[in-house]
């Protein structure tokens, strides 16, 4: 009954999402005067159209009718309250930790309250970019009967290995604050009994409650007067601290966000009558809720053995690299997006427990056609890593030469094939007919992240230095 009780809720969300989603493409007829809105923090934001959507969230274009600026808004629905926002709140920490021109900068987040009174709902905004992503361009390239070039394609995939560098080679800021790690936490609530789904989450256009995740504190943010309409207060962008983004400023009115385990603000649920300031322990004492006090998977790393010496390594997994999830700049850049399914990369399969776990974790993050082989079945004993990216970087690559996965073929996509048991045997081929299109040393790169054992996959480094070498070929 459970089950089918969480079944109804998330189709009901669903429907209130696409009517959301519709009523926003109404906006634009004139024949139509309603409008999709949402109000946060006394501002309103016209919601324009849908810009994407997954599993648990939509992305729309949105427009702040104070300032006329444009950004993208990602709605996660939380329909297990202050859980959920948990969850949702630690991809605004894995956007905030990883500092790279290539991986995006979230602008704001904030929380509101579900207009059913039944969950939360978390905003992201997120730069605009006008350009689109590689899918766009891969899409655009079928309706033209065109390709990249070879010399395109390096520039946009060894840019997007470069972002993912930046997370399998992380170093974290020494003298974090202790703690479980997000894989841990989520480990122990799976054994518990108790789960939230990843990014899950429901929308409201007229909350009456909202927390802000900027770095201005409360009292700043709703002190009212000229700063109610300050367009720099909401959405603005924020310089990271090291080591991660803490929730307020360590000295309050400075406007800078403080390191992480030093004087920071949590994230508090004021339904629960928190008083402004109180933090962690306080805060329950008091009768408040903290939703998210920093970045546990930070505050883990220092525990035994060391990590958090400045200088050891602390990799991790994005786990969803696809054409949709790298956007293009102005200045035609790559930019690695959508983090939701980013976490520790180093995980040691102990029990039959943990890899079901893992496994559902994959299936709903994980988009099955640039799914790693060994997220399919994970084994007992043995340890997932931050190769799980290097399969998927190579399904990439893979889809701007030939405009589709290695494993969305006519076989998989038309014959009733599987793409699971493809991508278990590796099963795929250069399309026939594409020989001398691209060079020999970018289809043999290609192979090499496509194996199916892990061990036998290049490490990042190796891939961008087979990429600098298809460029000197090139030149």
């Amino acid at each position: 009954m459970d089950h089918l009780s969480s079944t109804l809720t998330t189709l009901k969300d669903q429907a209130k999402d696409a009517l959301w989603a519709l009523s926003a493409g109404w906006s634009s007829c004139v024949m139509c005067q309603q409008e999709a809105k949402v109000k946060i923090n006394g501002r309103t934001f016209k919601i324009i159209k849908v810009l994407g959507e997954g599993g648990f969230s939509f992305v729309y274009l949105a427009q702040d009718e104070g300032s006329g600026r444009q950004f993208a808004l990602k709605k996660i629905r939380c329909p297990t309250g202050n859980d959920g926002v948990k969850e949702a709140m630690r991809e605004v920490e894995a956007y905030r930790r990883f500092r790279h021109p290539n991986i995006i900068r979230i602008l704001d987040s904030a929380v509101v309250q579900d207009e059913d009174g039944e969950g939360k709902v978390v905003y992201l905004f997120l730069p605009l970019y006008q350009r689109g992503n590689i899918q766009d361009l891969i899409n655009a390239h079928l309706i033209n009967h065109s390709h990249f070039s070879e010399r395109e394609m390096i520039k946009l995939f060894k840019g997007t290995c470069e972002a993912v560098r930046a997370m399998h080679e992380w170093r974290p800021a020494k003298g974090a604050k202790k703690g479980n790690t997000t894989n841990e936490a989520r480990s122990n609530a799976h054994q518990n009994g108790s789960s939230s789904n990843q990014g899950q989450g429901r929308s409201n256009g007229n909350a009456p409650q909202v927390q802000s995740n900027n770095s201005k504190s409360r009292a700043q943010t709703n002190a009212g007067g000229d700063d109610e309409d300050d367009d720099h207060r909401f959405p603005e962008p924020e310089g990271d601290a090291e080591g991660g983004y803490s929730y307020g400023p360590s000295s309050r009115g400075t406007g800078k966000p403080s390191r992480s385990g030093s004087g920071s603000v949590p994230l508090i649920d004021r339904d629960r009558g928190e008083e402004e300031g109180l933090m962690g322990s306080q805060a329950d004492d008091r009768g408040g809720e903290a939703l998210f006090d920093g970045d546990e998977d930070v505050a883990g790393i220092d525990g035994e053995g060391g990590a958090g010496e400045r200088g050891e390594i602390v990799p991790y997994a994005h786990r969803d690299i696809k054409p949709g999830n790298v956007m293009i700049s102005d200045e035609g850049r790559p930019i690695l997006m959508d983090f939701g399914s980013a976490m520790r990369a180093r995980i040691k399969i102990e029990n039959r427990s943990m890899a079901l776990y893992q496994q559902d974790i994959a299936a709903e993050q994980s988009t099955m056609a640039y799914r790693a082989p060994e997220l399919f079945d994970v084994k007992t004993g043995t340890m997932l890593d931050e190769k799980v990216d290097i399969w998927s970087l190579g399904c990439l690559l893979f889809a701007m030469a030939y405009s589709h996965s290695p494993f969305e073929n006519t076989q998989t996509t038309e014959q009733g094939g599987s793409i699971a048991m493809a991508v278990l045997n590796a099963q795929y081929k250069h399309p026939r007919g594409s020989e001398g299109r691209y060079s020999n040393g970018l289809k043999e790169m290609i192979d090499s992240m496509l194996k199916v054992d892990p061990d036998e996959r290049p490490g990042i480094g190796e891939v961008l230095g087979m990429c600098e070498s298809v460029e000197r070929r090139l030149r």
